[in-house]
């Protein structure tokens, strides 16, 4: 499965270290996906590049547009604790589209057994 971590990144922060602590949680989690065979995403990831070329002005008109079309695409949605309204709109989002809604990891059943090698 396709499946993106969601949870707060910018939200309730006052600094750049608390960003990148609620970053390394978004991928830590991410990586524990990883381990039970499926593909993780983190919105967060794929906007920040775009978003370090063309300027932080540009951070609204990135971040959740991305975030948004790449939870399209998903099959599920792990739903990080901490309040984030973006991230209940990629909850709400692939709920509607009948994906799968994890509220830990736990919840995630392992694929590995699926996979070629």
């Amino acid at each position: 499965m396709l499946i993106m971590i969601a949870g707060p990144y910018r939200s309730g922060t006052v600094s750049d270290a608390e960003r990148a602590g609620n970053l390394r949680l978004l991928n830590q989690a991410a990586y524990e996906i990883f381990r039970r065979g499926h593909i993780p995403i983190v919105g967060v990831n794929a906007a920040l590049p775009l978003i370090d070329v063309v300027g932080e002005e540009h951070y609204d008109s990135i971040m959740m547009p991305m975030s948004l079309r790449l939870a399209d695409r998903c099959d599920g949605v792990l739903r990080l604790g901490g309040d984030s309204a973006g991230a209940d709109r990629e909850v709400e989002l692939i709920r509607k589209r009948g994906g799968q809604i994890f509220r830990d990891i736990s919840e995630i059943p392992d694929a590995t057994d699926r996979l070629p090698g």
